[in-house]
C-alpha cells in the first residue's frame, strides 16, 4: 500500500494542533489498514491449517466464521486507497472493523479469542483520541459479552462451560452455566478490558498533549528561526556591501566580506572617509551569538565610527568607546577590534588593535606577512582602559589584510583547525591579486579544507591596497 503524503486537503488556515491530528489520523487510518491485513493473513493461516487437521476446531464453524472475519479485517484497506484516509469517519469505519471481526472470533472460538480484543483497543490508542478510544471500548464490551453466550450456542465447546452429549450430538446450556458464564467469564474479562482501555485512553491523550506541545515547540523554533534570518540580513545590509567602493576615487583599492554562521553573529566590517585625505578601515567581532551580540555589534560599529574625527588620536577613539560600551554592558560581551586609517597623501596607516587578530602586510614586490603588534585589551572588557596607537609607513602597492577568527579558527570534520600557517600559505600563493580577487581565493581555500564540516562562526575579511599618493 502506498503511503498517502497529500496533505493539501488541509485549510491552510486551521490550526496547527488540529492540522497535525488530522495528517495523523490519515497515517493511522493506513497504519490500522496494513496490521489488519496481516491479522487476515494470519486467519487464512489458521483456516488452512484446520483443514489438514493440524488445528481441532469444528470445519462447520471455521468455514462460517474466517471468511467472515478475514473480510472484516481486509474491508478497511480499500476504503483508505479509495478515500486516501481523509475523511473523518474513515477511523470509525477501522475500528468497527477490526472490532467486528473479533466479536466473530470470539464467538466461533471463546477459547482462543479473548487475547483478541485488546487488537481494537490498541489500534484506537493511534488516533491519540480518548473519545475514539472510549467508544472502542463500549463496543467491546458489548459484543465481547454477547461473544460470550453466542460462543455457548454456536461456537467451539469450552469445556469449562458446555456440558455435551456425546451420543445424539446436541448441545446443552443450563441457567447454571449462564449465571457462571456471567460470573465467571463476562465480568472479570470485562474489568480485564477496562483496565487495558484506561491505559490505552491515558497513552492516547498524554501523546496527543505531546504532539501539541510539539507543534508549539516547532511553531516557537520557526518564528525564533524566521526572526534570527531577518537580524542576520539587518545584520548585514548594515556593513558597506557595494563594491567596488569610492569608485570615484584611485588612490586606495578595497573590498571586504562576511560569510555569517547559521545563526546571528557578532563579526562586522567598516571602511568609511574620515574626511578627504583619510581611509579608515574596522574589522572586529563580538563575543557570542545571537540576537545580544548582533546588538552589541550594531552598538560598537556606530560609536567606533562617530568617535573617529579627523585629528582625533586612535587610542583616544577606543578608550572612549570602550567606556560607553562599559555603561551598557549587561550581558557581559566583549569586542575585539582593529581600526586603522590610511593618510591617502603621506602613506602613513595609523592604527589601534583591542585584542584583535595579528593583520597580514604585504610590501609592494613581496609576499604577506604577519604584522607583529600589541593587541592591547579588548573592548568593553574593563572600564577606563588606556588604547595606545601604532603607526606604519605604507608606500604605493603595498596592502593589508586583516580578518576575524573565524578565519583561523574554522575546523574541519577531524576537528583540525584551518590556522595562521594555512591561512599565510594561501595568502603568499596569491599576493598579487587584487582584493576583490584575494578574499574569494581564500575562502574558497577555507571551503576545500572544512570540507562538509558546519561552520560555527562568521568569517569576515578586509583587504585594503595603497595604490598610490594623493595629490595634496
Amino acid at each position: 500500500m502506498k503511503k498517502h503524503k497529500d496533505t493539501k486537503h488541509l485549510d491552510k488556515n486551521m490550526e496547527p494542533e488540529l492540522a497535525a491530528i488530522l495528517e495523523n489520523e490519515m497515517e493511522a487510518n493506513q497504519y490500522a489498514a496494513r496490521c489488519l491485513i496481516v491479522c487476515a493473513i494470519v486467519g487464512v493461516l489458521a483456516w488452512l491449517l484446520n483443514m489438514i487437521g493440524i488445528f481441532i476446531v469444528p470445519h462447520r464453524i471455521m468455514d462460517v466464521a474466517m471468511p467472515l472475519l478475514i473480510l472484516s479485517f481486509l474491508l478497511p484497506a480499500p476504503v483508505y486507497k479509495i478515500t486516501g484516509g481523509k475523511p473523518g469517519w474513515v477511523k470509525y469505519v477501522t475500528i468497527f472493523c477490526v472490532t467486528l471481526g473479533v466479536f466473530i472470533l470470539s464467538s466461533a472460538m471463546p477459547k482462543h479469542g479473548v487475547l483478541a480484543w485488546a487488537l481494537p483497543l490498541l489500534l484506537s490508542c493511534h488516533y491519540y483520541s480518548q473519545k475514539l478510544t472510549r467508544l472502542t471500548l463500549l463496543a467491546s464490551w458489548i459484543l465481547f459479552s454477547a461473544s460470550v453466550y453466542i460462543g455457548m450456542y454456536f461456537g467451539e465447546g469450552d469445556l469449562n462451560l458446555l456440558a455435551e452429549h456425546d451420543v445424539v450430538g446436541i448441545r446443552t446450556v443450563t441457567g447454571d452455566m449462564l449465571h457462571y458464564a456471567t460470573i465467571f467469564y463476562v465480568v472479570p474479562r470485562a474489568l480485564i478490558l477496562l483496565g487495558l482501555s484506561s491505559i490505552c485512553t491515558m497513552m492516547a491523550g498524554r501523546t496527543r498533549r505531546l504532539l501539541e506541545r510539539q507543534i508549539k515547540d516547532s511553531e516557537e523554533r520557526q518564528r525564533i528561526s524566521t526572526e534570527l534570518d531577518v537580524a542576520t540580513h539587518i545584520q548585514a545590509d548594515m556593513l558597506p556591501r557595494i563594491f567596488p567602493a569610492f569608485s570615484d576615487r584611485t588612490e586606495f583599492d578595497i573590498n571586504a566580506s562576511m560569510n555569517p554562521a547559521k545563526e546571528v553573529g557578532g563579526d562586522f566590517y567598516d571602511f568609511f572617509m574620515v574626511d578627504e585625505k583619510h581611509l579608515a578601515i574596522v574589522v572586529a567581532d563580538v563575543s557570542g551569538k545571537g540576537v545580544p551580540a548582533a546588538l552589541f555589534m550594531v552598538i560598537g560599529k556606530t560609536l567606533i565610527k562617530d568617535h573617529t574625527k579627523p585629528g582625533t588620536d586612535l587610542g583616544d577613539v577606543f578608550s572612549e568607546v570602550n567606556d560607553l560600551l562599559c555603561e551598557s554592558n549587561s550581558e557581559g560581551l566583549f569586542i575585539t577590534a582593529f581600526e586603522g586609517v590610511l593618510d591617502l597623501v603621506t602613506g602613513e596607516f595609523r592604527f589601534v588593535n583591542a585584542g584583535h587578530e595579528t593583520p597580514f602586510i604585504a610590501k609592494s614586490g613581496g609576499i604577506y606577512e604577519p604584522y607583529k603588534l600589541r593587541p592591547g585589551f579588548v573592548l568593553a572588557g574593563m572600564e577606563h582602559m588606556k588604547y595606545k596607537s601604532g603607526s606604519m609607513q605604507l608606500a604605493p602597492g603595498d596592502k593589508i589584510f586583516q580578518y576575524t577568527d573565524g578565519v583561523t579558527e574554522a575546523t574541519n570534520e577531524a576537528k583540525e583547525l584551518y590556522g595562521t600557517k594555512r591561512l599565510a600559505d594561501i595568502l603568499a600563493k596569491n599576493t598579487a591579486m587584487t582584493p576583490a580577487e584575494l578574499l574569494p581565493a581564500v575562502k574558497a581555500d577555507i571551503d576545500a579544507f572544512v570540507g562538509n564540516a558546519p561552520q560555527f562562526d562568521d568569517i569576515t575579511m578586509l583587504c585594503v591596497e595603497y595604490i598610490k599618493p594623493m595629490q595634496a
